[in-house]
């Protein structure tokens, strides 16, 4: 008898066991099962984001992608003069900068030098100011010990030497701004005449064979005229900037021959 119960207990034992596992089972199916569906939506989320992202590509990848379709020979050669004519914009526009003084602030300096120091007190204060207006009232003082006709005729010619120095290399910037969209017009010409090549070719007027030719005439012109427009703009701001630096050295050109003329008579 003792045999016998013991040999149940251990039934009994072993088909607990066999529940807690099947009831284990049971839960962790549910578990597993959700983890497998929310990968699989993750994964269905990212293949979408993926495709939406190639369907609508950036303003920088659209730009390259046009860029190769216009052609590597116009296409190159207007991006040449866009990256040349910046690059002399962007000189000229620091130079100006630089240029740039208080011409009003630098008259009254001289005029207190000249006033109290003389005539190398106030070269002294030229020397110690950048810009084409310092340089013209050092040459100018340079000469007042000779006549104010001296001095007069050099502020005229170094004047003119100071506005030659303002006007370097900005003719170039209008010859990118010209040469730009005429070579987008002309691979215009060359797109049409591929074109027509092609339609002669194949004796029939199939629109999907001039299509290719067309649409790169239409991106050579695009960006062609897109490179004019940007270095019009820096050029005309350039331009602005040499006509009020020029302006400004010509009004310190007469105050300071007043100043030489009022130096003199108090002598």
């Amino acid at each position: 008898m003792k045999k016998l119960f013991s040999i149940m207990a251990m039934a009994a034992m072993v088909f607990a066991g066999t529940l807690n596992a099947n009831a284990t089972t049971t839960q962790t199916m549910p578990t597993n099962v959700q983890s497998l569906s929310t990968a699989a939506t993750v994964s269905i989320i990212q293949d979408e984001e993926a495709a939406s992202g190639d369907e609508n590509p950036g303003f920088h990848q659209a730009l390259k992608q046009r860029f190769i379709e216009g052609g590597p020979g116009f296409m190159g050669i207007v991006l040449l003069c866009l990256i040349l004519g910046l690059a002399i914009a962007i000189e000229r526009i620091i130079y100006l900068n630089l240029s740039t003084t208080n011409t009003k602030k630098l008259a009254e300096n001289v005029e207190d030098a000249l006033n109290s120091g003389g005539i190398e007190a106030a070269k002294e204060v030229c020397r110690n100011t950048k810009g084409p207006v310092a340089s013209i009232y050092y040459q100018g003082l340079d000469r007042a010990d000779e006549s104010i006709e001296a001095a007069e005729k050099a502020v005229v010619a170094y004047g003119g030497v100071q506005m030659g120095q303002l006007e370097k290399n900005v003719s170039w910037i209008s010859l990118f701004i010209a040469l730009a969209p005429m070579l987008g017009f002309m691979g215009t010409v060359i797109g049409m005449i591929l074109a027509f090549d092609k339609i002669e070719a194949a004796g029939d007027m199939n629109p999907s064979l001039v299509a290719g030719g067309i649409k790169v005439a239409l991106l050579t012109t695009v960006f062609g005229l897109i490179v004019a427009i940007i270095l019009q703009i820096f050029y005309n701001y350039i331009i602005a900037k040499i006509d009020s630096i020029v302006n400004s050295m010509e009004d310190a050109s007469i105050t300071l021959i007043d100043m030489l003329v009022d130096y003199k008579n108090k002598k």
